[in-house]
């Protein structure tokens, strides 16, 4: 399976959103280059008050924009950057991946999936009540969360809207994706 790259952003400073930007640049084992959340270690204010010193598996945010289309039928009007994503992606089913997928974007650079991203309040602070739109349950009172995956960078390089995302799935027995 493959997908496209429909936006990339990036913010040099803690918001909510991201501007999007014409490309942007994957730094090896820590993110995108002057993205505030790019690092080795934790950069997400709650986590760095948990424990500073934990490895940073949020380098990379990917959202599916297909997500914004669900949200749209309920009256939310959401655009690429407006979550906090670094990659807007279409065509991939992001949330089905496994734990240690790799995704190889554009010419060059190979994310590893690390995980679900965990929404927060901002979301509602954003648009009000588009927090229960990306965090629910299933039929069996599980909670399933939509707003997009956590990646870490195992090969940089830059990263253009239009670029293409090839999948290779982990070997042996897959780990369905929890928060990160």
């Amino acid at each position: 399976m493959s997908g496209r790259v429909t936006a990339v952003s990036s913010n040099g400073e803690y918001s909510f959103a991201k501007p999007n930007r014409d490309s942007v640049r994957l730094l090896t084992g820590l993110g995108v280059e002057g993205d505030v959340h790019a690092g080795v270690t934790v950069k997400h204010r709650s986590r760095v008050a948990q424990d500073p010193t934990q490895p940073n598996l949020r380098q990379v945010h990917l959202i599916h924009e297909e997500l914004f289309a669900e949200v749209g039928e309920e009256g939310f009007k959401v655009a690429p950057g407006e979550l906090g994503e670094n990659i807007t992606t279409r065509g991939i089913d992001l949330l089905g991946l496994p734990v240690g997928t790799l995704l190889r974007v554009g010419d060059s650079a190979v994310l590893e999936v690390t995980g679900l991203r965990n929404p927060c309040l901002q979301i509602d602070n954003f648009q009000d009540g588009l927090l229960k739109q990306v965090v629910g349950r299933d039929e069996a009172g599980n909670i399933v969360r939509k707003a997009g995956i956590m990646s870490i960078v195992r090969e940089g390089g830059v990263v253009r809207p239009g670029d293409t995302i090839e999948m290779e799935l982990p070997s042996g027995p897959h780990r369905p994706l929890d928060r990160v």
